[in-house]
């Protein structure tokens, strides 16, 4: 079983999004998701929780969580979300950092991009690592 970690500053829209949508995504047997902040916010965005209960995901539960080095042991690959030099950074664990424009604030039509951005490139990394349903 892989884990692959989401993680930015606050936990709050892009890493939420990313982690909600690759466990929709792969089979829970080969890859889990995980998601942390270093800075987590009080709450997810509620644009995001509306972005992901259009497309059949109850986001409504989550609560932003702290990236801590035991929760950086569990993972096997780091994913940021182009927070820029803020972006968490677990030395010894492979990463990628997708660029990804952040949500708060924005309209609710311009979330359903960055949520499509992002499920677009969720879906790659699932096909590509073989992780898929």
């Amino acid at each position: 079983m892989t884990t692959v970690l989401f993680a930015c500053v606050h936990n709050a829209g892009r890493s939420q999004l990313a982690a909600a949508l690759f466990s929709a995504m792969a089979d829970p047997s080969k890859a889990r998701a995980l998601s942390a902040g270093t800075e987590p916010a009080e709450r997810v965005h509620p644009e995001v929780i509306a972005a992901l209960a259009e497309i059949g995901i109850d986001l409504a539960g989550a609560v932003p969580r702290r990236l801590t080095e035991a929760l950086a042991r569990q993972a096997q690959l780091l994913v940021t979300m182009g927070c820029g030099e803020r972006c968490p950074v677990v030395p010894g664990l492979p990463r990628e950092d997708w660029q990804i424009v952040d949500p708060h604030g924005q309209t609710l039509e311009r979330v359903r991009l960055i949520r499509d951005d992002i499920r677009a490139r969720v879906a790659r990394l699932v096909a590509d690592r073989v992780w898929g349903r």
